[in-house]
């Protein structure tokens, strides 16, 4: 009987080690549910600046894809998972590198999407510490609906700024070229 019990708790330490994945510092879920549709972790990266490590990233789709511009352009929900491991973010900071990654996004066009860049730029004027985490997710149907520590903060609506939003680390010109890589499981 001991024996049985051993291995039935090897058994479920091992599937418990599987539900997770391990991120530098950062330990992302390889699942998560959005308005009842399930997601899986499609790939994951660190966002370094220099030499330090910023943020863990991890994007849930619900099936894997290494296509960036399919799921750039794609009309279906999705998230994108940031857990900040750095000392180094800050409110001032984020904005800073949304505004940069806006730009990189949509080739220096923002004009059309200024108004609702400005609006998800709000989102972050409260103070961010490490261990923060922000789930940017696009819910098709409602639009980009971001949470801060599991608590709901905005909502975006439009396909239009959910593509130059994803585009900040999927596209052309991404924020970080190895997570971009992590996130598509490359």
């Amino acid at each position: 009987m001991r024996n049985f019990m051993l291995a039935l708790m090897a058994i479920f330490s091992i599937g418990f080690a599987n539900a997770q994945t391990q991120v530098g510092d950062a330990t992302l879920p390889n699942q998560m549910t959005l308005e009842g549709t399930n997601l899986v972790l499609n790939g994951a990266g660190m966002r370094e600046k220099v030499v330090f490590d910023l943020y863990a990233g991890g994007l849930y789709l619900q099936s894997k894809s290494s296509d960036a511009q399919r799921i750039i352009n794609a009309d279906e929900t999705m998230a994108i998972k940031l857990d900040i491991v750095s000392k180094l973010v800050s409110s001032k900071k984020m904005k800073s590198a949304v505004d940069d990654g806006f730009e990189a996004s949509t080739n220096d066009n923002i004009a059309p999407l200024a108004d609702k860049i400005e609006k998800f730029k709000s989102f972050f004027s409260d103070k961010i510490v490490k261990t923060n985490v922000f789930d940017i997710t696009y819910i098709k149907g409602q639009g980009t609906v971001v949470y801060k520590n599991g608590t709901k903060i905005g909502v975006i609506e439009g396909l239009d700024f959910k593509k130059a939003l994803f585009g900040i680390w999927l596209g052309e010109d991404p924020a970080d070229e190895d997570l971009k890589e992590g996130m598509l499981g490359s």
